[in-house]
């Protein structure tokens, strides 16, 4: 699980009202805006709002039923968001970050130019990491560097040595 979206949920669900919510769905079953709004004495556009949020994070799903709409808690997906912390390092947690060969050879090939210069810095984390790897892998492993020769090292990718990282 990536951690941005550890990150996310933990955000997302530190809001009393939020939390309240999940309670409810949790003890009730599903429940639709008014019931929940009546049960917190909140307004339906704040409950609304709530929902939205929970729903955008995959925990609370909803079903229409003829005029109405119920909101259900996904019990498995809060299970699984709100375990993932406790499991923050175990090999499953890097998964994401493991690539193929033929991965690696595609992430090159689209970041990298004929001339070996770095065209762009991907985003994501799991390509920036593939760019990284290439940059070092030239480098003697335990050898110790001063900054200014690793300077120049990254200059033969990317004149930003600074902020290539």
């Amino acid at each position: 699980m990536q951690l941005d979206k550890l990150v996310h949920f933990h955000k997302t669900v530190g809001n009393q009202t939020r939390l309240r919510i999940i309670g409810l769905l949790k003890e009730g079953g599903a429940l639709h805006g008014q019931a929940i709004a009546g049960k917190l004495g909140l307004t339906p556009p704040t409950i609304s709002h709530h929902l939205s949020k929970l729903k955008e994070i995959d925990i609370v799903y909803q079903r229409r039923d003829k005029n109405t709409i119920y909101y259900a808690l996904n019990e498995r997906k809060l299970d699984l968001l709100a375990g993932a912390i406790t499991r923050l390092g175990d090999d499953d947690m890097n998964e994401e970050l493991q690539v193929t060969d033929e991965e690696k050879h595609k992430v090159l090939n689209n970041f990298i130019g004929t001339d070996g210069r770095i065209e762009a810095m991907p985003a994501q984390l799991k390509k920036r990491l593939i760019i990284l790897e290439h940059i070092i892998k030239s480098l003697e492993a335990g050898q110790s560097y001063p900054e200014p020769k690793i300077n120049e090292h990254i200059k033969q990718f990317h004149d930003d040595f600074a902020t290539i990282v």
